[in-house]
């Protein structure tokens, strides 16, 4: 007999089918997760790396100084410039040092230099990491998806010199966030930092200083990829919706922070003169330098999103009345076949020799030695039979035939099309003959070729001599069709000028 206590502690039944996918929501966090743990992945490849390097290096913390670099590039580099390469180098070396003082400078040096380089992904052909990770589509199927990143780039700087710049990933590791809005997230830091301060915590409210001013960073980040991409296209950026109401909001945002950080500066120095601990007074003073870099942060951010709009003009008519580069195509067939055609060949040779000789470019002579050149002269010449070589027999394999329509099917349709001696006709006509004639497949395939005359290559078929054009214009008539939607087309046949086309193909000759 089963008593009441085995009854309620027994195991709940589960299903035999298959759990169902998570929803989307939950699934997005889990790839944000997942992306957030790939960025740190490269700092801790360095740690396992390093016992390949030659000596031994099993002493130094590598993923320390990763993100020691990364802070310093962050903090060096400004809106337009970036971080000095061995500037970054020579400020990495005293942490270094401090991890093995016994060891010789050289290695100090080095051990920077490779970890910096390891961040730029210098061995690589984009200089970029990649992740893989898996997510359920809405089909509730699991799909494998790249995650491609970087965190420490190389960008052009003043003087043909190169600069470090590091990325919205490379911050958002610094940080300990990913994807996160910038606008609150900088408002959230710069709260905290206030209410540290007001609380005499000041070792947590340097931390969230240092944590405002990398916000403030990627914010400046975003602008300035912003304006780069406009002076490459404008069309690639929207001016007209997005771009404005990021300035809007960018401006205020501006503002508020500036109010907000002057307050947190007063709070700070009213902190730093009343502390009596020499600890704190030392905090209070970084905590001042700390601030006022964010000041001129966003007081440069201002002056780059007042001049945002003048630079928006100002490439838009660069860019709109700038001379479009011109590529001349050569029609092969209609430019020298089909005028060659009808010509003697003494006239064709002319032409054709004269194309060939500039078309096939530069052959570079082989530079003759003198053993090559005695061996040619003694060697004794190789008796050729009469015919030549005995050629082998091809394996000759039948192509099936897999295509949709046939020769018949096809003779159909250009039949229905063929309106050289009648008015145009409307599209859904022409759909109800085809069907009448041939059935649906008919029917489709008048449809292809009415929707292909939609946009005739006149040029090309005037070079090639084409007598007549099948063309198809779109009035604004809806289709009326069971099987197809879209424009009712007009569809009609135009006749070409032979004469002038005549006239050109002598001039060519």
């Amino acid at each position: 007999m089963t008593s009441p206590a085995s009854t309620d502690l027994a195991p709940p039944q589960l299903s035999a089918g298959p759990r169902p996918a998570q929803g989307p929501a939950a699934d997005e966090g889990l790839a944000r997760r997942l992306r957030a743990l790939a960025c740190t992945a490269p700092l801790h490849d360095l740690d396992a790396r390093k016992a390949n390097l030659a000596g031994e290096y099993t002493v130094y913390a590598m993923a320390e100084v990763a993100l020691a670099a990364i802070d310093l590039v962050t903090l060096h580099m400004d809106f337009d410039t970036g971080a000095d390469h061995d500037q970054v180098v020579a400020r990495l070396l005293p942490r270094v040092a401090a991890q093995a003082p016994e060891r010789p400078a050289a290695e100090h040096e080095r051990v920077a230099r490779w970890v910096l380089e390891n961040l730029i992904n210098v061995g690589s052909v984009d200089r970029g990491f990649r992740a893989v990770y898996g997510t359920f589509g809405p089909d509730g199927v699991y799909v494998r998806r790249d995650y491609d990143f970087k965190l420490v780039e190389e960008v052009p700087g003043y003087g043909g010199t190169v600069c470090l710049r590091t990325t919205d990933e490379a911050v958002n590791v610094l940080v300990g966030a990913l994807d996160t809005d910038v606008t609150s997230a900088q408002i959230a830091a710069e709260v905290k930092l206030e209410v540290l301060i007001s609380r005499g915590r000041l070792a947590d409210a340097q931390l969230a200083a240092e944590q405002a001013r990398y916000r403030t960073v990627q914010y400046a980040e975003t602008l300035r990829k912003t304006l780069e991409a406009t002076r490459r296209n404008v069309r690639a950026v929207d001016w007209l919706n997005s771009v404005p109401d990021m300035i809007a909001e960018a401006l205020d945002h501006v503002a508020d922070r500036y109010r907000h950080e002057n307050a947190i500066l007063t709070n700070i120095r009213k902190a730093r003169d009343e502390a009596e601990d020499p600890e704190h007074k030392r905090r209070a003073a970084e905590l001042v330098d700390i601030v006022k870099d964010c000041i001129r942060r966003h007081t440069q951010l201002q002056s780059r999103l007042l001049e945002a709009g003048p630079l928006f003009r100002a490439e838009q008519d660069r860019q709109a009345f700038a001379t479009p580069t011109r590529y001349t195509g050569l029609d092969l067939y209609g430019q020298l076949v089909a005028p060659v055609l009808p010509l003697p060949v003494e006239r064709a040779t002319r032409v054709t020799d004269a194309f060939f000789a500039r078309g096939t470019g530069l052959r570079t002579p082989s530079s003759v030695r003198l053993g090559d050149l005695v061996d040619l002269l003694l060697t004794p010449p190789v008796e050729r039979e009469h015919l030549g070589a005995e050629m082998p027999e091809p394996d000759l394999i039948a192509t099936p035939d897999d295509s949709r329509f046939s020769e018949r099917q096809l003779a159909d349709a250009l039949a229905l099309l063929d309106l050289e001696h009648d008015a145009p006709r409307r599209l859904s006509g022409l759909l109800a003959d085809a069907r009448a004639t041939g059935g649906e497949d008919l029917a489709y395939l008048v449809a292809l070729l009415a929707v292909h005359a939609a946009s005739p290559p006149v040029g090309t078929a005037y070079r090639q001599g084409e007598e007549r054009l099948l063309f198809a214009v779109d009035d604004g008539t809806p289709l009326d069709d069971p099987g197809f939607g879209g424009a009712d087309l007009i569809v009609g046949t135009a006749l070409l000028d032979a004469v002038g086309m005549a006239a050109d193909r002598t001039e060519a000759t």
